[in-house]
């Protein structure tokens, strides 16, 4: 079923086109190259901060980046969007949450730097990591710089609360322009509410004169959910949630098996 109107392909990185050993495969980057050269345009969407998607764009090259869900857009080279939260209102959040929860893992991206109140032992001496004490005011004050922050992220398995159905709970910590979402019962994340995946793709479709109808978007998680929705054409892998499984007009394969670049070669190409 060859589907000729679709003009633009939007895709996640993280358990939907990238293997589960973190690889695009020479197959699946053959594929999307392959797209472009057609004239399809190429979008990674993602949650990853800058500096962990820019490896992939070495191996696809995409007219669009969609980082932090939102938080920041490139198109064609330059930035054309940045969004984020207010410094003291991501300071106040941090410093209450760490408050009232002592043990929780807690950090922020702010301008491609990630703050944390652990160390990583993958990011050691890593100049995009830095540990701040965010129980002390004084010291969230002096740690972070008076930017904002495009996201923060509570781990979840460090507040011993239930997964999903609690992360309301959290909205006592938000400003009326922030939201919660999350990441696969690992993670919570705090974001502007302008900063969506689907809200980016929108953005992006309206830059290029394109009607969301001629967008395909593939995706496996929360964060996927309204893209999927909204988009034209929405494929979840088949190792996706089922919120993201339902919210899809189609099921591929399993991101291990190229599932993204299967579907798009069998109904696209």
């Amino acid at each position: 079923m060859l589907m000729k109107n679709i003009k633009m392909l939007v895709t996640d990185l993280d358990r939907t086109l990238l293997r589960t050993d973190k690889t695009i495969s020479d197959y699946t980057a053959g594929i999307l190259n392959k797209c472009r050269q057609n004239g399809i345009k190429i979008v990674f969407a993602t949650a990853r901060p800058e500096r962990a998607a820019a490896q992939f764009l070495e191996q696809v090259r995409t007219d669009a980046v969609i980082i932090h869900n939102g938080a920041l857009i490139y198109a064609d080279g330059e930035k054309i969007f940045h969004c984020g939260i207010p410094p003291g209102a991501a300071k106040n959040i941090l410093h209450r949450i760490s408050r009232d929860f002592p043990d929780a893992t807690l950090s922020v991206e702010i301008d491609d730097v990630f703050y944390a109140n652990f160390e990583i032992a993958d990011y050691k001496n890593d100049t995009y990591s830095i540990v701040v004490d965010f129980s002390d005011f004084e010291k969230i004050s002096a740690g972070l710089p008076d930017k904002p922050a495009e996201k923060i992220i509570i781990g979840m398995r460090s507040i011993n609360m239930p997964p999903e159905s609690d992360i309301k709970y959290f909205d006592k910590y938000l400003t009326d322009d922030l939201y919660l979402e999350m990441d696969s019962g690992r993670f919570i994340m705090i974001m502007n509410r302008k900063t969506k995946k689907s809200l980016a793709v929108k953005m992006l479709a309206e830059r290029y004169g394109y009607d969301m109808s001629e967008v395909a978007a593939f995706g496996d998680d929360f964060n996927d959910v309204e893209m999927l929705k909204e988009c034209g054409v929405g494929v979840a892998a088949a190792n996706a949630i089922d919120e993201a499984k339902i919210a899809a007009d189609f099921i591929c394969e399993s991101n291990d098996n190229d599932g993204v670049a299967k579907w798009i070669e069998e109904n696209i190409l």
